[in-house]
């Protein structure tokens, strides 16, 4: 068993290391009474241009339906960072604190035959062994009306006698 450092002991959280290079999540959404609604799986791919980083980001769902979504994120600050996409309203804000990083936005998605904007709080806190786990929490007017766990799992370049569209069908049927 491995057993867990304190926080304190822990490299600090840097955004731009840990989305650099090929990231894998897997999330459930419930309702704010704790069932869940959806689940899904993300493959991302960042990568650091300066102080920028892009990440972008391909959702399938459960259902069989896929989104992307590109982020651009800057860091501000020795502990702050802003980030843009195109279903962003404005600008994430987020701040960095030991393992953690917090963000902030406001979110265009579709539910139904309608857009709804959303606010999200999330809260990321890494793990040993490339392992990071999201909640976020959403809110509309101020009322809570669901939450988002996801969990993260850095990815190291395939040997090259292995294929992308293993791993790909791998993760399409576990996403449905």
């Amino acid at each position: 068993m491995t057993k867990l450092a304190a926080a304190s002991d822990r490299p600090a959280f840097a955004l731009e290391r840990y989305f650099s290079g090929r990231t894998r999540a897997w999330g459930v959404v419930q309702d704010r009474f704790g069932r869940l609604r959806r689940q899904f799986v993300v493959e991302m791919t960042g990568s650091l241009d300066g102080d920028e980083l892009t990440l972008d980001e391909h959702f399938s769902y459960d259902d069989g339906s896929t989104s992307e979504r590109i982020w651009h994120v800057r860091k501000t600050g020795p502990t702050s960072y802003e980030g843009e996409a195109d279903d962003v309203v404005g600008k994430a804000i987020g701040r960095a604190d030991g393992t953690m990083v917090t963000w902030r936005y406001r979110l265009r998605l579709p539910i139904g035959k309608r857009i709804w904007t959303l606010s999200f709080h999330d809260v990321m806190y890494l793990q040993p062994d490339g392992v990071m786990i999201n909640r976020a929490l959403m809110r509309k007017l101020g009322l809570r009306l669901g939450e988002l766990t996801i969990v993260f799992q850095r990815i190291e370049d395939p040997a090259p006698d292995q294929s992308l569209g293993t791993s790909r069908r791998v993760i399409a049927k576990a996403s449905g």
